[in-house]
């Protein structure tokens, strides 16, 4: 199974960036960018790769743990910026963000202890909280004015209080413009919510 952990914004969160991602696609250049639809928006804490069945209750024993070792902080989507020369287009995070790198160091140590081929080559990189909205295709569109655009973007604060394993179904279909399914494995409850 390809698997990641995440946080997910809540349905009302993501209701007022669907408004923001509406205005960037009316932008010049937005049909050159390939949208992120909107069930494939979230913040991902460790990406894992492909993962062996058997090493996913493994895993999630190590994620409950990580999970319960966390306390429930407060988050908002806010910003926007680029990955490459717009090799992505993201929205970022604002509130307690070391609670979310150690959330998502915990997350990754998680995966590194159960096993999880994808977290060993990702441990170098610092975490950088974003939610991807656009990716670039070649060649790639000049995404500034959407960066511009999203600079005074601030969605309403929410309190992440779980982290969620998810697994991502690449298309396989060979059709232009098919997404990703992304379907929730197991939530965990933050230590203290709920």
């Amino acid at each position: 199974m390809r698997l990641f952990a995440a946080v997910l914004p809540p349905p009302d969160v993501l209701d007022v960036l669907a408004d923001e991602v509406a205005a960037l696609r009316a932008l010049p250049g937005a049909d050159r960018l390939r949208w992120t639809g909107r069930a494939g928006w979230h913040l991902t804490l460790a990406f894992y790769g492909e993962v062996a069945e058997e090493t996913v209750p493994e895993l999630g024993t190590r994620l409950a743990k990580a999970a319960h070792r966390t306390r429930p902080f407060p988050l908002a989507l806010r910003g926007g910026g680029r990955f490459g020369h717009g090799k992505a287009l993201w929205t970022g995070a604002e509130g307690d963000l070391p609670a979310l790198r150690l959330l998502a160091g915990r997350a990754q140590a998680a995966g590194c202890r159960a096993g999880a081929p994808g977290t060993a080559a990702d441990g170098h990189r610092p975490y950088r909280a974003h939610l991807t909205l656009a990716c670039g295709r070649p060649p790639l569109a000049d995404v500034r004015p959407h960066v511009a655009a999203l600079a005074g973007f601030t969605g309403r604060t929410w309190t992440v209080d779980e982290i969620v394993l998810v697994r991502s179904l690449l298309p396989a279909s060979g059709v232009p413009g098919e997404q990703p399914r992304y379907d929730a494995v197991a939530r965990w409850p933050l230590g203290g919510a709920g």
